[in-house]
């Protein structure tokens, strides 16, 4: 068995500015809050699953379950909850906000997109 000789070259960069990138999913406080809260009577499970299915005139409709596990395909995000997205949805969910609106009849998790052109007559937003 004959030894072959690798040469590597390494180069220091300097003055190179690191390039911000889009967190997968950001939560606000009132989202952190909420989901704590859930998962505070849910013991077993080690936080929430956020994923798409096909519905509405756009195509996707979010949902958000709870989950004993991490997958291997799962994005993890750290903010106090441990929240995961499913393998299909992590492009889907690039860049948008999840956040906890409390109404006079109504409380929910919503998803805010910022990059949103255009919404359709239910409601949901799509983008062009």
């Amino acid at each position: 068995m004959s030894a072959s000789l690798v040469r590597a070259t390494v180069w220091a960069v300097s003055n190179r500015k690191l390039q911000p990138t889009w967190a997968a999913l950001t939560l606000t406080p009132s989202a952190v809050n909420k989901i704590k809260q859930l998962l505070k009577d849910k013991p077993e499970h080690v936080g929430v699953k956020v994923g798409v299915r096909a519905r509405g005139c756009n195509g996707l409709s979010y949902t958000l379950e709870y989950t004993k596990t991490k997958g291997d395909s799962d994005e993890v995000i750290q903010d106090g909850v441990r929240v995961f997205i499913e393998k299909k949805a992590q492009l889907t969910l690039l860049g948008k906000e999840m956040d906890y609106v409390e109404e006079k009849l109504s409380s929910e998790l919503v998803f805010n997109n910022p990059n949103i052109k255009g919404t359709c007559g239910c409601g949901e937003s799509f983008n062009i």
